[in-house]
């Protein structure tokens, strides 16, 4: 195959790379499906600070709900290489060695490789729209491609559905406590993604109980109590 490097809507990428991009997946929209049927990718990204304009993706680490279960056959991990990163404190915190930056997946490969895992699957995270403004940036920056994938936030389904037995933080450590899940690492991404996941399900199971048996009445429920707790701010 012909590897010459093209310009391609800003970054610089191979025909291969082209081509891959070119053949993703677009998203499925939000349907009926019934939750417990929905393939769901549980995404949790470790960066190099909280500056969603100027700081980078470090790695991404992903499991997969599916048929109502973990499959813990489907998962994902890739440290991006970032050989000029500084040893920041949010990278001390995260246990990334300066070694493992350096010697890792080149970051428009492991974006192509990530969204390829994604599929047309709906992305779940704790604290989503953070996560979705970078992974956003890094696919511009990186595959000159615009994310579309619908983006569900663990951290607002979790007081939705718990109004009144909830804990007084809305912290992933917190909720973790909350429902007692045994957690043997924090702060690396698949670590991370993998409890997001164990609290969604348990979250799902409450779900169907009050009447919520998809992704899109999910989603519709979730848009009324944002409005709800808007109107209280007022």
């Amino acid at each position: 195959m012909n590897m010459a490097w093209f310009k391609a809507r800003g970054p610089l990428l191979n025909l291969e790379q082209i081509q891959r991009r070119d053949r993703l997946s677009s998203p499925a929209p939000l349907d009926d499906c019934p939750l417990d049927q929905q393939r769901l990718v549980v995404l949790d990204l470790e960066t190099s600070g909280l500056d969603t304009r100027r700081d980078v993706v470090l790695s991404i680490g992903a499991v997969v709900i599916d048929q109502g279960a973990i499959d813990l056959g489907e998962q994902f991990e890739r440290t991006l290489r970032r050989p000029d990163q500084e040893l920041s404190e949010s990278v001390l915190i995260h246990g990334i060695a300066p070694s493992e930056l350096a010697s890792g997946c080149e970051p428009a490969e492991a974006l192509l490789d990530f969204m390829e895992f994604v599929g047309d699957s709906p992305i779940l995270a704790f604290h989503a729209g953070f996560d979705q403004r970078m992974l956003a940036r890094a696919l511009k920056t990186s595959l000159g491609y615009k994310l579309r994938h619908p983006f569900m936030d663990v951290a607002e389904i979790a007081p939705m559905l718990c109004p009144d037995n909830r804990p007084s933080r809305n912290g992933l450590d917190d909720w973790t406590r909350h429902f007692r899940l045994q957690v043997l690492q924090r702060h690396h991404a698949s670590a991370d993604a993998l409890v997001t996941a164990e609290i969604a399900l348990i979250l799902f199971s409450r779900a169907r109980r009050q009447g919520v048996n998809s992704m899109k009445a999910l989603n519709l429920r979730l848009a009324n109590w944002r409005k709800r707790q808007q109107a209280r701010l007022m």
